[in-house]
Parts: C-alpha cells; structure tokens; sequence
C-alpha cells in the first residue's frame, strides 16, 4: 500500500462537470471508469419464502451456539515506552478471524451490517450467501488461493467469508489496472477461479485463458445452506493477498495472515472506541487494504454499520451522509477536496461525524482549511501501509495536530532511523520503522525482497521520511526515494506542493526533481487548475518566491489537464519526468 493508510478510492465516479465541475478524474484518480454499478442485475436475491427458512436456521444456530466466543473488550492500563514512541502491547483477540465475524452476525442475524448501491444485508443474509458461495467455490477450485474482483458492497464480505470458510487464501483484484497487470497479478497468485460479477467482467475484459469465473448473479440460492467442509484458519495462515504496485515493476503480493488483520482491528477499536452505534461511510475500494480493514472487517467484527457507495461521487456521498448520519469517513485528500467544492455542500451534511481521517498522502492546508470552512469539522490525519495490515497511526480529533498522523496505536512500535542506522531522537529526519503484530510476514514468493525489507531488529522499513516530536507525534515528510537534492541541501517534493496548492488556482501539485549542472538537481512543478482558472507560470513562480527559499523556487511551473494518479487516487510522481510536456 501506499504511505498515508488506505488512500484509495473508486476512481473515475461521477459525471464530468457534476458537482460544480469536480471532475471525479480529477478528484479521484482519473484513469478508466468503472461500471456503473448501482444498474441492478447481479445480485443473488432470495426466492420468495426463502427468507423465513434463512432466519429460522440462522435462530437456531444463534441459540444453540450461545454466548461462546463472546468477548467483553478490555482496556488494560497502557505505559508509553521509549519517551513516549510506542505502547505496550494490546489485548488481543483469540478467537479466528473468520469465527469472530460469524459469531457476530449470528448473534443478530436480523440486524443490518451494511448499505449499499443495490440493497440493505442483514446478517442472515449475508451468512445465507457466504454458504451458498463456498459450495460453488469448492466445486469450482480446490486451489488454496481464489480471486475477487468485485465492486465496493456487502458482496465483498460475502465472499470473504465463503471462502474463508473453506480456509482459502483471499486475493483481492484491483480492477482498475492495466489488463496486463491483472494478467500478471492471476498469473502470480496462482489462480485458476475469481468471484465477480457480470459487469465487472465488462469492465475489464474476459479472465485470462483456464481461468473460470463463479459469478454471483448466476448462484443458485435455494433452500437451507448447503454443507461444506469446513477449515479453520490458523493465525498465522494467510488470509488475503493484497496486491501492490510499490514504485516500480510489477505488483508485488503482501500476505497478511488472519492475526494480522485481528490485531489491527483491536488496535482501531481500542485506540478510537468504536461500538455497534457507529455507522461508516464506505467509498474506498475493498481490493486496498484500508477499505478491506477498516470498511468491511471491522464494521462486521464490532457491530456496527457500513454505507457502501461502488462509485465516489461528491453528490451521491453527500446524499447518503445526509440519509444515514454516518459517524466515520475515511478517504484521500482529493475526496475531502471535493466534497467541499461541491454545490450542493451545506454545513450539517456532515454535522453526525465523530471521526474524518484522511490518508493516501499527506493533507493539504488548502483542502483541510477549505474543509472546515464549509462544514465546520478539522479533517485529521493518519497513516498506515499495505504491509502494515494498514493502520499504525490514527490521530483523534481531541489530539488534532497540523500535519501530524498522531501516535503510534497500541502494540506498534516505531522509530526514526538515520542513514547510518542510529535511531534518532525527537524532530530529527529519518526513516520510519514499524514493528507490531499487524505487519506482514511477507511478499508472496519473494523472499529476497521480504528479507530486504526488515532490519536486524524485525522493524519493517517503511521508505518513508517522518519525524517524531517530543509527545511522540509522528510527521510524514516525504518517501526517501523522492527527496531531491539541490545544491547538497534535502529538499522534500511536498514542501513546494503545499505552496503551490495554496494557490487559488491550484487544484493539485506533484513536484520532480530534474537535472542541472550547476546544483546537480532543481524543482520541476506540474500543477492541475482549478475549472475555469488560466494558467500564469509568471504568477505561481512569484506566489513560490514569496513563501519558499530561493533554492525551493520551482525552475519550471507546467500544467497538466490531470495529474497522474493511481488505481487508488494518489499522484504518481514517478509518472512525471523532465521530458513530460505542459499543455498550453
């Protein structure tokens, strides 16, 4: 995953110009669209009289298993350690991932876990499928691992649990890559069968060759849940791979065991209290691990509600958040972005959130300003990495800091690390290092990168550049690999970028490093406009030299019709080069 945890969103949603002009492409990602998911037509549905069979057996089994595996949290006593830089660890869950959520739903199978562009599920009802879909998973594939490739809805918890249930290894498909990365990413997972649906097929193109699709709209869901042989996952089995591009190459596959999604979400339920009266606005997609952690897996273990919209359109999302009073939205900085430049914004849509946390990459002043003064709520920052489970850091409204991505949750450990491999102090530069029972074990079948990416300690490295102060507040400034170097001084891409994104005609920056004799390297800015703004270089030099040093100034300011951005909506820089042509 990307720095900054779960910056993702469905990219490509909404109608150009909708919304006074907030592109979707230039709020979210750009790239191709997805379907138009809220058509109708793919969901199984029960056949009438069907639904009184389901909730009888479902009683049944409720009352018969009782309240074992029932848990009370806990909140033992925790003591910073390290001046404050990490905790002791949590309590953690020991009940299997798999068994705790169906232990919840259960309990209150009439009760509704989740909303989306198609229907309402009731617990029941998304237990009913999960067992149908394992019977067809188990006729199709006996392979260990089985794709999904759906869109953001309560069709994806679904088949995590039917397949988890036969103790297969989840690999959630981004489909929005290239169908040649999709290609690859079957190819390498070693997949021979994905759950989908018929228009996602559209969308992407047929499966590769030998591949078969169990599509969902064409399940047959009749009559009492059909038996399969059951297999309980260990915590340390993998339980999902998730895909990543990282920043160069190929996708690589991050395992993530089942312990290491339990423990992150007891970590997020301790550290931010989370009950079932809590309601959570889901617009990240499920195949990245922010809106599979914390928007599908944590919703269905505590309780509480998910809202799923397939599609981010400001619009739409603003008419669920005034239909269901969500408590919780999460997203990247171009969706807050646009939720405020949206015409029909007013300040009580979002009056019912208790927490707003943007992550992907770090927030803007422009959009987090721009968003408190259109609905009175400061957006607060976090962090967290695919390989991370994600989330290490989340920072609480009452702990609101400016640019902070808050302290470390409990049981995570992290340091600031110099080049030389001293661990610094407070407000020293380094690379942040992670260790807790939420990182990953590993790459799929790559042992070489996996053993790379830990140090002598067991601390996983981040390749992120961030300070800690003194409270154990902990900044990101940039990834290592993106510091440029001008004139023998350090200089981080985002300090330029949050300059130029102050500028009233400034949608988005992305800031490069290019080649120059005299000081080995200068600042290259592209910038994305704002509707109906002109582009004035003269003008957004001057704007720099005001705020910046002189060595900062970008040498050359060009725009772009759209910044490039990634499946999930961040700015890719690594997109960008000296040879990247401006548009007039």
């Amino acid at each position: 995953m990307t720095p900054g945890f779960g910056g993702g969103t469905d990219p490509g949603g909404g109608d150009p110009g909708h919304e006074g002009g907030v592109e979707s492409k230039g709020a979210i990602g750009g790239g191709r669209d997805p379907p138009g998911f809220g058509q109708g037509g793919f969901v199984p549905t029960l056949p009438q009289g069907q639904h009184r069979i389901v909730v009888a057996t479902l009683k049944a089994l409720a009352a018969a298993r009782g309240n074992t595996g029932r848990r009370e949290h806990q909140n033992p006593d925790r003591e910073d350690g390290g001046g404050g830089y990490a905790h002791e660890p949590v309590w953690y869950e020991v009940m299997k991932l798999h068994d705790r959520i169906r232990g919840m739903l259960l309990r209150r199978p009439l009760r509704e876990v989740a909303v989306d562009d198609q229907r309402r599920w009731r617990g029941g009802t998304m237990l009913y499928l999960a067992a149908h879909l394992a019977k067809a998973i188990e006729s199709t594939t006996d392979r260990p691992r089985i794709g999904v490739m759906l869109p953001t809805s309560g069709l994806f918890p679904a088949a995590l649990l039917a397949a988890w249930r036969l103790g297969r290894t989840v690999v959630p498909l981004n489909y929005l890559l290239s169908p040649e990365d999709l290609a690859f990413v079957i190819e390498d997972a070693g997949l021979d069968a994905v759950i989908t649906v018929g228009p996602m097929l559209e969308f992407t193109g047929p499966l590769p060759e030998g591949v078969t699709a169990i599509r969902m709209e064409k399940l047959s869901v009749k009559g009492l849940p059909p038996r399969t042989r059951r297999r309980p996952m260990g915590d340390d089995e993998p339980a999902v791979i998730l895909y990543t591009s990282g920043t160069s190459g190929r996708p690589k596959g991050v395992i993530l065991t089942s312990g290491n999604l339990s423990a992150n979400i007891d970590q997020i339920v301790e550290w931010v209290q989370f009950d079932r009266d809590d309601v959570m606005l889901g617009v990240l997609p499920q195949f990245h691990s922010f809106g599979l952690t914390v928007l599908t897996l944590l919703p269905l273990a505590v309780g509480c509600r998910s809202v799923y919209a397939a599609r981010f359109m400001p619009k739409r999302v603003l008419q669920l958040a005034r239909t269901h009073r969500p408590t919780v939205l999460v997203g990247i900085p171009s969706m807050f972005n646009a939720l405020r430049l949206a015409k029909s914004a007013s300040r009580d849509d979002l009056s019912s959130l208790r927490f707003t946390v943007a992550g992907g990459e770090p927030l803007p002043d422009a959009v987090s300003d721009g968003f408190f003064e259109t609905f009175g709520i400061r957006i607060c920052e976090g962090y967290g990495l695919t390989e991370t489970a994600p989330c290490t850091n989340w920072c609480r409204p009452d702990e609101y800091r400016a640019h902070k991505v808050g302290m470390a949750m409990p049981g995570i450990e992290e340091r600031i690390v110099g080049d030389d491999g001293e661990i610094l102090g407070p407000e020293q530069d380094g690379e942040v290092r992670i260790k807790g029972p939420n990182v990953m074990p590993g790459y799929f079948n790559r042992p070489e990168e996996t053993a790379a990416a830990f140090d002598e300690d067991g601390f996983f490295r981040t390749g992120d550049m961030g300070r800690m102060d003194a409270d154990g507040f902990l900044s990101i400034t940039g990834r290592i690999k993106e510091m440029l170097i001008i004139g023998g001084e350090n200089v981080f891409p985002r300090e330029i970028e949050e300059v130029l994104d102050a500028h009233p005609s400034v949608k988005a920056s992305a800031v490069i490093g290019a080649p120059d004799e005299s000081r080995g390297e200068v600042a290259l800015a592209f910038v994305e406009l704002v509707e109906d703004e002109s582009f004035d270089e003269t003008s957004l030099r001057s704007h720099c030299r005001e705020r910046l040093p002189q060595f900062k100034v970008p040498r050359e300011i060009r725009c772009l019709e759209a910044l490039p951005r990634n499946p999930t909506g961040k700015i890719m820089r690594r997109a960008l080069g000296p040879d990247t042509p401006g548009v007039a």
